[in-house]
């Protein structure tokens, strides 16, 4: 099953460099009509998805890499 647009939407925005705080949370309200949580459900199924490492396989990668630091980095810390 290919992509959604929206599903491509949402790679393209984390291709982006936001200069401003608060700019990425104003440009997907803006731009994708989502919330920040929902913004961010949709991108972690997204990593999960091989259509999307298909798509854009160094975007994913390194997005995957940075979910798994975060993970355990909060494992850490739940000792």
């Amino acid at each position: 099953m290919a992509l959604s647009e929206r599903d491509l939407a949402v790679l393209e925005m984390e291709r982006r460099t936001f200069r401003r705080r608060g700019a990425k949370e104003q440009a997907v309200r803006d731009e994708l009509d989502l919330s920040s949580t929902r913004y961010h459900q949709v991108l972690n199924a997204l990593l999960d998805d091989p259509e999307a490492l298909a798509a854009d396989p160094v975007l994913v990668g390194r997005l995957r890499r940075l979910r798994a630091e975060r993970t355990a980095g909060r494992d850490l810390d739940l000792g």
